[in-house]
């Protein structure tokens, strides 16, 4: 992660229940919110992302989300601002070039942010979302137990980050683990990102959706998402079957790799696919058996997320919490 100290330390960072503001940036919505040094998110606020907005539509949303949380009682609580967006990022500068929002190449997202009149004398910290659901996780979640594990999110996109002995692991750049964009299929697809056959392009909601409708799928009711998907493959569907085995395979070679690489204890999988439950989990652990076959691989453990949509934003606090230490010393633990 980076920071974004700002030059003055007011009243604010001496009260005794110190907050921490998050922001979380998709490509379909952009939320807030305020969490405690427990992890508790106390209060959140949502607007949806400027589907075809420039980059200066798409500040002033988080803007005007920042004015929402600015509002609220606590906000003279809060001592740092963590964001998390969607990727890729560079922490070390401060900005984003994520794939699904074109409009921003390059943003200098964190210093824009730290200029908003309510955020001036805080320190703000960048992550990449699934990095942040991964410090989420471990923070709060199903990644607790665990000192080395692979956390990923699969939804509209695939995400993932990494805890390496205890701590979370971004790398120089804020994008160790960008499973989602690498290569399991030499001959496959172009992706958005400028590669071929990448994981997210059959595994992310969106590839599952699409690969149904392909094979001829259709919805009942004119639900063509990975949600309307999941629902026909719990009736027995098979089109729908093999769209979310094939997702599965492809996540289980990804994960494999990655237990290959680095020797992880678990795999901690979350977003909105993995909401379909053992439609996704079923084919997920089959498929996981026949690639992680080295001893020391083939124990890792596949389990769901536990903190579900309140993952973006108790994550992007929880990148913060070394900033808030700085400030506050042991109020942060």
């Amino acid at each position: 992660m980076s920071y974004h100290t700002g030059a003055a330390v007011t009243a604010r960072h001496t009260l005794a229940s110190p907050l921490l503001a998050a922001l979380d940036i998709g490509g379909t919505k952009i939320a807030g919110g305020l969490v405690d040094t427990e992890g508790t998110l106390l209060h959140q606020v949502q607007l949806p992302t400027p589907a075809l907005g420039s980059s200066r539509d798409l500040m002033g949303t988080v803007d005007s989300i920042l004015d929402l949380l600015a509002q609220h009682p606590r906000w003279a609580s809060v001592r740092a601002v963590g964001i998390g967006s969607a990727g890729p990022v560079d922490t070390e500068v401060g900005s984003v070039s994520p794939v699904n929002i074109p409009a921003w190449r390059g943003f200098p997202l964190r210093s824009e942010v730290a200029a908003h009149p309510a955020v001036k004398d805080l320190p703000v910290v960048l992550g990449g979302d699934a990095v942040a659901m991964t410090a989420a996780e471990h923070w709060r979640g199903a990644a607790r137990p665990y000192r080395n594990v692979l956390c990923l999110v699969v939804s509209t996109g695939v995400g993932a980050g990494l805890v390496i002995d205890g701590r979370l692991h971004t790398g120089p750049s804020g994008n160790a683990g960008h499973l989602g964009h690498i290569s399991i299929d030499f001959a496959g697809r172009p992706c958005p990102c400028g590669s071929r056959g990448c994981l997210e392009g059959i595994a992310s909601g969106t590839a599952i959706a699409r690969n149904a409708a392909e094979r001829g799928w259709r919805p009942v009711e004119g639900d063509v998402s990975a949600t309307a998907v999941a629902s026909a493959a719990r009736a027995g569907d098979p089109l729908a079957l093999h769209a979310f085995d094939r997702a599965a395979r492809a996540l289980a070679a990804g994960i494999a790799a990655t237990a290959t690489l680095v020797e992880i204890e678990a795999a901690v999988i979350g977003g909105g696919v993995a909401q379909a439950g053992d439609v996704l989990f079923a084919p997920l652990r089959t498929h996981f058996a026949t690639y992680a076959t080295l001893p020391f691989t083939a124990g890792t453990v596949l389990v769901p997320a536990r903190l579900g949509t309140d993952a973006g934003l108790v994550g992007a606090a929880a990148l913060a919490r070394p900033a808030l230490a700085l400030l506050s010393g042991p109020t942060a633990h």
